[in-house]
């Protein structure tokens, strides 16, 4: 007979109160503008919406940084931007949205 552990919870099944997300859409937003994440990473330890975007906020972060590569670096950093633009958005609108890629990566962190 084949014995399961029981189901931990994931970050997949995130669930903002909307009080939080309310109080803090506008910090959450600066998880994307570089160096700025750490802000909301070391000020909001508190909002589930903040860490959420915070965490992928670092992984975006990183990911910038191989836009200092010339040429193939300044196509990706471009496209990077586009998709920092679209989760600023998002975020200022109360909305968390799982960035492909960076989602899977944030969910590593234990912040």
């Amino acid at each position: 007979m084949d014995q399961q552990a029981p189901k931990q919870p994931e970050q997949d099944d995130l669930k903002f109160d909307q009080k939080d997300i309310d109080e803090n859409k506008v910090i959450a937003a600066l998880s994307y503008l570089g160096i700025l994440v750490f802000i909301p990473l070391l000020a909001k330890k508190d909002s589930k919406f903040a860490q959420a975007h915070a965490k992928q906020g670092v992984v975006m972060f990183i990911a910038m940084l191989f836009g200092a590569i010339p040429f193939i670096g300044w196509l990706w950093a471009m496209v990077l931007l586009v998709v920092e633009i679209i989760a600023i958005i998002k975020t200022l609108q109360g909305q968390y949205w799982k960035i492909p890629g960076a989602y899977d990566m944030s969910k590593k962190f234990k912040i």
